[in-house]
């Protein structure tokens, strides 16, 4: 991967970064406001989570493609277009008449994040010394959790103070000032390392390894996002929670995660799988306590920790994983990471709307227990396989 010289390599690291803040927060921001979205647009609570839905479909399917398609066109001027999609698709939701016009916008503004997760991390690691890459990444992701801690609780403190809409339309202007950022600090990258889209699909056929990590990493976002898209109906229907109680336990969870990612940064390296069986096994245990609570708002509020403890912990090992099943091809399996993850977001709503209209909130708790625990064990399948492999090769 080629470095680029830049008088100001860490301003463009963290115009990039608050790239991957702004780009996280839209995605998941109806998380937070799920109840007064159906409310206003006159659509259920299930249905709202389409909101999440498509948005997720279109930035998983459209990964190989648009990276494919675009891969002659300088990255800086690309990563500004996506910036300027994103603001203008805040905008249309924030002042949009009806609902589906909200969804066809969301499902836009997918493809523009899809893109994003395919490159940039890699372009923060081209502006800076080879030498500093790893710390890059890290600062780069660090993105993730600043999104969970500040930016969607923040977006559900706006709400409360005003509506839904002046929430979106804070974060369209977000995206114009980090568009900005990211003009004045990201030097031009040309493309450098396209990835066919022929090569990046036939990856998980040629590959047994990654094929059940790839299976792993499914079934755990599935089982969580499945839970988390509607964690404020489940907790307005057993702790009888307030909007700053749901903002408190949206922060709480955050934190959590941003304290998970600091602790497998320790782990990862020695044992990715282990701190992916680990980090699964608290969360499963956060969401059958949490079914058991009721009114206990303390309670609540230290599961959501734990849950989110968890989530951090397992975020870092499953990317470690999928290093370490392709290491010779990386990014191509990144690219997969990146489709399989958010095509699992929009599918785990998809599937939780069904569940809390058909059968009430709490079911999409037990979702997550059944799929987060069919992750662990193909987990260890791919660790029983990776010892196998490992015997083969010495031998």
């Amino acid at each position: 991967m080629a470095t680029q010289r830049h008088p100001r390599p860490w301003a463009g690291v963290s115009a990039i970064t608050a790239s991957l803040f702004v780009f996280l927060t839209t995605e998941l921001m109806p998380v937070g406001l799920l109840t007064p979205l159906s409310s206003s647009l006159g659509t259920s609570v299930g249905a709202a989570g389409l909101m999440v839905t498509l948005y997720g479909i279109s930035a998983g399917l459209g990964v190989p493609f648009l990276v494919a398609w675009t891969r002659r066109i300088d990255r800086r001027a690309l990563l500004c277009t996506l910036l300027a999609v994103l603001a203008a698709g805040n905008l249309i939701t924030a002042v949009s008449p009806n609902y589906p016009l909200v969804l066809t916008t969301r499902l836009v503004m997918g493809f523009a994040s899809g893109v994003f997760w395919a490159i940039g991390v890699s372009m923060a690691m081209r502006i800076v010394p080879q030498r500093h890459a790893g710390r890059v990444a890290a600062v780069v992701m660090s993105g993730i959790s600043i999104a969970t801690v500040v930016g969607i609780p923040l977006g559900t403190i706006v709400e409360s103070l005003t509506d839904w809409r002046t929430t979106f339309l804070i974060w369209a202007g977000l995206a114009v000032l980090v568009l900005a950022a990211v003009a004045a600090t990201v030097p031009s990258l040309p493309s450098d390392n396209a990835v066919s889209v022929r090569e990046v699909f036939r990856l998980p056929l040629v590959n047994a390894r990654l094929r059940l990590v790839l299976v792993a990493v499914v079934l755990f976002v599935l089982g969580h996002f499945g839970a988390y898209t509607f964690v404020r109906p489940v907790l307005e229907s057993g702790a009888s929670a307030t909007p700053a109680f749901i903002t408190a336990a949206l922060m709480v969870f955050g934190a959590g995660g941003a304290i998970g990612n600091y602790v497998a940064g320790f782990t990862v390296a020695r044992s990715p799988r282990v701190g992916f069986v680990v980090g699964g096994a608290v969360l499963v245990g956060s969401l059958l306590a949490l079914l058991a609570v009721g009114d206990g708002r303390i309670a609540a509020i230290a599961l959501l920790a734990a849950w989110g403890i968890a989530f951090g912990v397992v975020q870092l090992s499953q990317l470690a994983m999928t290093q370490g099943a392709a290491p010779d091809t990386f990014e191509a399996a990144m690219s997969l990471n990146t489709l399989a993850y958010n095509t699992s977001i929009a599918v785990a709503a998809f599937l939780g709307g069904l569940l809390v209209d058909g059968l009430g909130v709490r079911s999409v708790m037990w979702f997550g227990v059944a799929l987060t625990a069919a992750a662990l064990l193909v987990a260890l399948g791919a660790h029983r396989r990776a010892t196998a492999d490992a015997g083969l090769t010495r031998a």
